[in-house]
């Protein structure tokens, strides 16, 4: 019985201290979500959105770019349908992160598995594959929790508080920020084209045929969902041809 006892607190101690590793794990990620997330609930609330929605939106989708995309496509009069498949579209990339996750996690459960792929992010990915070992250690399920759930609370947090300082921070600061929007899917888009240049080309074309189809009476958000599928199916030939010349 104290043998039980004592088994029990060992473990109960590894788990802590698993927790607390992906904690100080996440902390990087937390710095970096908190200012972005409350970029997003200034512009979500001036696109219509309520503190709630706009809080509700991080906790069920928790992807920031796909949620700046919506805010965007919100403020413009969008339709729900166009939402939805233009983020789907910009999410699709989560079904590689998961399926490269759960490789990597074979020694533990399905029902660990499950619910660790919803809090991947790009930024959680990229520090669980920094922290390949613990997938390997015992209770190392809790590392990762606690790594995910440090990033979701301040991506959740960040975008409540947010949306409250929307209402009274002054208004040319308010939309000042909406120029976050643009700055963010450039970082996004320059670490890429570091790595292959001719990413830059299919950024191009989908920007221009975003153009074409608006100037064709076609609404923004089907601009952007076309613009967006037939950009990304491009890279198919584009970056094929620039591995070839490598």
């Amino acid at each position: 019985m104290e043998s039980q006892a004592v088994k029990s607190s060992t473990h109960q101690i590894k788990r802590l201290h698993m927790a607390k590793q992906g904690m100080i794990a996440g902390f990087p990620i937390m710095l970096g979500y908190i200012p972005v997330a409350l970029t997003y609930g200034v512009l979500a609330g001036q696109s219509g959105m309520s503190n709630v929605e706009l809080t509700l939106m991080s906790m069920l989708v928790f992807a920031g770019a796909s949620q700046f995309l919506a805010v965007s496509m919100i403020a413009a009069g969008t339709g729900a349908v166009e939402i939805i498949i233009a983020t789907f579209v910009l999410n699709f990339r989560h079904f590689v992160m998961s399926l490269s996750f759960m490789n990597r996690l074979r020694a533990i459960g399905l029902r660990a598995k499950v619910p660790l792929s919803i809090g991947l992010t790009d930024e959680t990915f990229t520090m669980s594959s920094l922290h390949k070992r613990q997938a390997k250690e015992e209770f190392g399920t809790w590392f990762y929790a606690a790594l995910m759930l440090t990033a979701y609370v301040s991506w959740v947090g960040g975008s409540f508080l947010g949306g409250f300082l929307g209402d009274i921070i002054p208004e040319r600061l308010s939309e000042s920020m909406g120029v976050a929007l643009y700055a963010m899917f450039i970082g996004l888009l320059i670490p890429s084209v570091k790595t292959k240049y001719r990413i830059a080309y299919i950024a191009l074309l989908a920007m221009v045929i975003n153009y074409i189809c608006q100037l064709w009476g076609m609404s923004q958000g089907w601009a952007i969902v076309i613009g967006t599928l037939l950009g990304g199916f491009s890279g198919i030939w584009i970056l094929d041809d620039e591995e070839d010349e490598v």
